[in-house]
């Protein structure tokens, strides 16, 4: 099949509408036409159902979308990996949740360019599950994740352990006692959330809530509150007395993992595992 009708599939989905995909993709509707008709025919299913507000799928479409999100995914990753920068022996793909980023994946970058010139990267960011996915299906080398998952064919390594731990800031100006509605429920996974509300099964349901740890770290040191986060990353922050430990408040494990595939290439995960065993130390 051609991964131009898989891309011009994919478009109709994004925009709803064979004209917007046409213009986006700089083609005549024509040939937007023909490309569905010539993927239909090949799959020998009606794959959209077109009127007068544009384009829906079909059932046959549904199934077919993630097949071709994944195809034009494996053209890609296969094009960066023949298509290498001069000097370079290969391509290694690294994904983490943003969490993550700043400074364990940061750091691991800083230091692959200087212990790997023969390595050229591809680094991003993205959740959990889609970055356990792409590692099923042979679309990157390494996700760095926090919660270890349960797939078949996938290997999770512990890097480091973490706390989460409850903290409160109550900014100068504020007149007001904390209350318990003052509490920001953040957003550390499923398995935080059951812990915390097995630990809080008083807890009224939260005013606030923040999927963004960073994000709501600001919110509390402005306008005053408390909530979980990772000690390593509000350390600074106890020591200089902006943010307090709340007495009496329990700890929960938030341990980071390098998910890989069970076929990686050993020699390259070998390479790929000593950096990131170098770097983690700095944030645990």
């Amino acid at each position: 099949m051609d991964i131009s009708a898989a891309r011009t599939f994919l478009e109709i989905v994004k925009t709803g509408s064979f004209v917007s995909a046409a213009s986006n993709l700089n083609l005549t509707q024509t040939a937007v036409s023909a490309r569905i008709r010539v993927l239909e025919e090949q799959l020998d299913r009606p794959l959209f159902v077109r009127n007068k507000a544009g384009a829906r799928l079909t059932p046959a479409g549904e199934q077919f979308q993630r097949f071709a999100a994944t195809m034009v995914q494996a053209w890609e990753h296969a094009r960066q990996s023949v298509a290498l920068p001069p000097g370079r022996e290969m391509v290694v793909t690294v994904g983490a949740e943003l969490s993550l980023w700043d400074p364990l994946l940061r750091d691991w970058l800083l230091w692959v360019r200087n212990a790997c010139p023969e390595f050229a990267v591809n680094a991003l960011i993205d959740d959990a599950e889609r970055l356990v996915e792409r590692v099923q299906e042979g679309l990157l080398d390494v996700a760095i994740v926090y919660a270890a998952p349960q797939r078949p064919g996938v290997i999770a390594e512990l890097l480091f352990e973490e706390k989460l731990v409850m903290v409160s800031a109550m900014p100068a100006d504020r007149k007001h006692p904390l209350r318990a509605e003052d509490h920001v429920h953040i957003d550390w996974g499923d398995a935080f959330a059951a812990s915390y509300q097995a630990a809080f099964p008083e807890q009224p349901n939260p005013v606030v809530s923040v999927s963004h740890g960073p994000l709501a770290l600001e919110y509390i040191l402005t306008r005053g509150g408390s909530g979980y986060f990772r000690k390593g990353f509000v350390r600074p922050y106890l020591d200089d007395g902006r943010l307090a430990l709340v007495p009496g408040t329990p700890e929960f494990s938030y341990s980071a993992h390098a998910v890989h595939s069970a076929k990686a290439d050993k020699g390259v995960m070998e390479r790929i595992r000593v950096g990131l065993r170098t770097v983690a130390p700095k944030i645990a």
